[in-house]
C-alpha cells in the first residue's frame, strides 16, 4: 500500500483556539483513529506543506485524539522542527492523501501544491449547501465553494460521500460543469462514542434537545417562536427546550429571542459549551431530539440520538429518510401546527406517539466506523491497483 497522509491542518487551526469539534471535526478525528499507525500527518503553514516523520504524527495524532494542557506547545515543536528541514520532505509521489474537511479548497495555491507533489487526494464531501441553498450560509460562501467542489472533480483520486443525497448533489454538481466524476462511493458516518449517561436528570421537567450550531438553515427561529406561543397555550405546563451548539453567523434574530424574549426565560436553555459527557445525559433523558433543518448533506445529531435510543422529529428531508427510514416522525420545517402539536403529544413519555417510535426504532441499525473504513480500504485497494 502507498503511504498515507493525513492532512490535520483543519483539526490544528481549531484546536489551538480552543474551539469544540464540529461533526466535520469528528470525522477528520475518526479517519486519524483509524489510520494513525501507518499515516503521516500533513500540515500547510505559511505556503508550505509539511510532512511529519511517522513518530511525530503518532505523538500529533495522539495530541489531536486527546488534547491535553501542553497541546498548543507541543504542536509548535513539531511542526517548527520540521519547518527547518523544508522542503527535504516533499517526496509524496503517488502518495495517498485524506482531506476530511473540504481544508483548503478553496485557496489558488492548494491546486499547484497538490500537483507539484504528486500525491493522489481523497476528499471526503459533506455537502453542497453553499451551492444549492446560499441564502442559508454566510455571503460569499457560494463562490468559495463552487471552487472547491471544481478543485475535487479536477484533483480527486477518488471522493468518499457522507451520504448518497450529497454523492447525487456532487453528481448533479459535476454534470453542470461538464467535468467527469472521480471514483466516489458512499460511507455513511457512525455517531461519537460518547460516555455512559449520568443516571441524575438535568431537569426535573419533561424537555426537548435541539443540537446543531445556531445558523439560519437550522431553523432554531420557527423553534424558539413555536414554544413561546407553547408556554402561552400551556403555561407552566410547557415543556423546556435545551439548544445546545455554538453561535454561528447571521443567527441575530435567534440571539434576540434567546437573550431578551420575556417568555423564553427560565424554558430554554442554551449551552453552547456543552461537553460529549453533558450531552450525552441530556439526550439520554430528553423527551425527543428536535430537527427541523431546511436542508441537511447528513445530520449527525440524528444518528446520535437514534444510537443513543432517543426519539427523533425531524424535517422530512431525503438524507433523513436515507439514514434513519421511517424511525423518527417527519415534519415539513414550516409545519408550525404540525411540530407544536407533535411535541405536545410527545411531552407524555408514553403517549402513543412515542411509543410507536421507541418500538419502530428496535430496527434502527447505526452506521459503524468500522463499516465506514471498510469501504474506504476497498477504495483505497481499487485505487492501488492504477498506480503504476
Amino acid at each position: 500500500m502507498r503511504e498515507i497522509l493525513i492532512d490535520v491542518t483543519r483539526l490544528l487551526d481549531r484546536s489551538m483556539t480552543g474551539r469544540l469539534p464540529t461533526g466535520v471535526d469528528r470525522v477528520g478525528l475518526a479517519y486519524i483513529r483509524h489510520f494513525s499507525e501507518r499515516a503521516k500527518a500533513l500540515v500547510r503553514v505559511s505556503g508550505r506543506t509539511i510532512v511529519l516523520p511517522q513518530a511525530a504524527s503518532r505523538i500529533l495524532f495522539s495530541k489531536l485524539l486527546t488534547p491535553s494542557a501542553d497541546f498548543n506547545r507541543t504542536v509548535r515543536w513539531l511542526v517548527g522542527r520540521e519547518c527547518f528541514k523544508w522542503p527535504g520532505n516533499r517526496h509524496l509521489k503517488d502518495a495517498f492523501l485524506f482531506n476530511t474537511g473540504h481544508s483548503g479548497l478553496e485557496q489558488t495555491s492548494y491546486p499547484r501544491q497538490l500537483r507539484r507533489q504528486g500525491v493522489r487526494p481523497l476528499f471526503v464531501v459533506h455537502d453542497l449547501i453553499p451551492i444549492t441553498h446560499p441564502e442559508y450560509c454566510r455571503p460569499g460562501e457560494q463562490g468559495k465553494h463552487v471552487i472547491r467542489m471544481n478543485n475535487v472533480l479536477d484533483l480527486a483520486s477518488g471522493v468518499i460521500a457522507n451520504s448518497q443525497a450529497t454523492l447525487d448533489e456532487l453528481n448533479h454538481f459535476a454534470q453542470k460543469a461538464g467535468k467527469p466524476m472521480p471514483p466516489a462511493m458512499v460511507a455513511l458516518l457512525a455517531a461519537p462514542q460518547f460516555t455512559a449517561p449520568a443516571f441524575v436528570r438535568p431537569m426535573a421537567e419533561p424537555y426537548f434537545v435541539m443540537l446543531s450550531t445556531i445558523e439560519p438553515r437550522k431553523n432554531h427561529w420557527l423553534m424558539l417562536q413555536l414554544w413561546r406561543r407553547l408556554v402561552e397555550r400551556m403555561g407552566t405546563r410547557a415543556p423546556k427546550l435545551v439548544v445546545i451548539g455554538q453561535r454561528g453567523w447571521e443567527c441575530e434574530n435567534v440571539i434576540d429571542l434567546l437573550e431578551r424574549c420575556e417568555d423564553l426565560r427560565g424554558v430554554v436553555t442554551e449551552l453552547p459549551d456543552c461537553s460529549d459527557a453533558d450531552l450525552a445525559t441530556y439526550l439520554h433523558h430528553s423527551q425527543a431530539l428536535l430537527f427541523p433543518s431546511f436542508v441537511e448533506g447528513y445530520g449527525m445529531p440524528l444518528v446520535e440520538a437514534l444510537t443513543a435510543g432517543i426519539p427523533v422529529i425531524a424535517s422530512d428531508l431525503p438524507v433523513f429518510r436515507e439514514i434513519a427510514g421511517d424511525i423518527p416522525d417527519y415534519l415539513d420545517p414550516l409545519d408550525v401546527m404540525g411540530w407544536m402539536t407533535r411535541i405536545e403529544a410527545y411531552t407524555n413519555t408514553d403517549s402513543p406517539g412515542r411509543t410507536a417510535q421507541l418500538n419502530r426504532m428496535v430496527h434502527f441499525v447505526p452506521p459503524t466506523w468500522v463499516t465506514h473504513f471498510q469501504l474506504v480500504e476497498q477504495l483505497l485497494e481499487r485505487l492501488q491497483e492504477t498506480v503504476k
